[in-house]
């Protein structure tokens, strides 16, 4: 196909749903940062920045193995990760200067190698256990397949589910590697465990829980609107 079919073939933007507890401030404080960062500036160095942010924090948390102090490294790279990620798009909507397929391609495919670094990282940290590492790894591109395929089929493209979206994710991340840091083992379900191998754990839990209500209901929605 070349670029001038691409361009005219019809395609229709699946609308985003934000809804998690930090999306309005966080949706003010993007657009004022947008509006700050001189032309020089443009999305695809963002989107690079975020992408090289989340390979360094994978990085940084093999790293945590010999050098503990890694872990906190860590938090710096999802910081600036965010700044990337969620800026990126930002930008582009305020120049008028979207470009919805190679954003939704590029931005959704680079989501997938950063969290395949991410929780590598994390399986070869020594503060988790590489089958929870892997647990988390495949509930996140589980949600992230369901949410591609739902963009497609509903037409709309959810960020965020029961109130949390990537910005929350990150911030609870970050201070599970601050725990993990000071106190790397815990005994809140009774004998000593890695930290991150309950959290780790309650979190591919409510991953899965959240796929599967999310799957049932949009079967249910696409059953019904496509009755034979």
């Amino acid at each position: 196909m070349t670029n001038a079919s691409i361009s005219q073939a019809p395609f229709r933007d699946a609308r985003r749903v934000q809804e998690s507890v930090l999306a309005g401030a966080e949706k003010r404080v993007l657009t004022a940062i947008a509006r700050r960062l001189p032309p020089r500036v443009n999305p695809d160095h963002l989107t690079v920045l975020g992408f090289a942010a989340m390979i360094l924090a994978g990085v940084s948390y093999a790293s945590a193995s010999v050098w503990p102090p890694a872990l906190l490294v860590v938090n710096v790279w999802l910081v600036v990760n965010w700044l990337g990620d969620s800026l990126d798009g930002t930008l582009a909507r305020v120049r008028g200067k979207q470009r919805p397929r190679y954003g939704y391609y590029v931005d959704h495919i680079i989501d997938a190698i950063s969290a395949v670094f991410l929780f590598g990282g994390m399986a070869f940290s020594g503060y988790v256990s590489a089958v929870v590492a892997v647990a988390m790894l495949l509930g996140y591109l589980l949600l992230a397949i369901q949410s591609y395929l739902a963009a497609h089929s509903l037409g709309v493209f959810s960020i965020s589910w029961w109130k949390f979206g990537p910005t929350e994710m990150r911030i609870l991340l970050g201070a599970g590697n601050t725990v993990v840091f000071f106190q790397p083992v815990t005994r809140i379900l009774g004998p000593e465990m890695l930290f991150f191998d309950v959290a780790g754990g309650i979190a591919a839990a409510a991953m899965v829980v959240v796929l599967a209500v999310t799957v049932a209901r949009n079967t249910k929605e696409l059953y019904q609107a496509e009755r034979v």
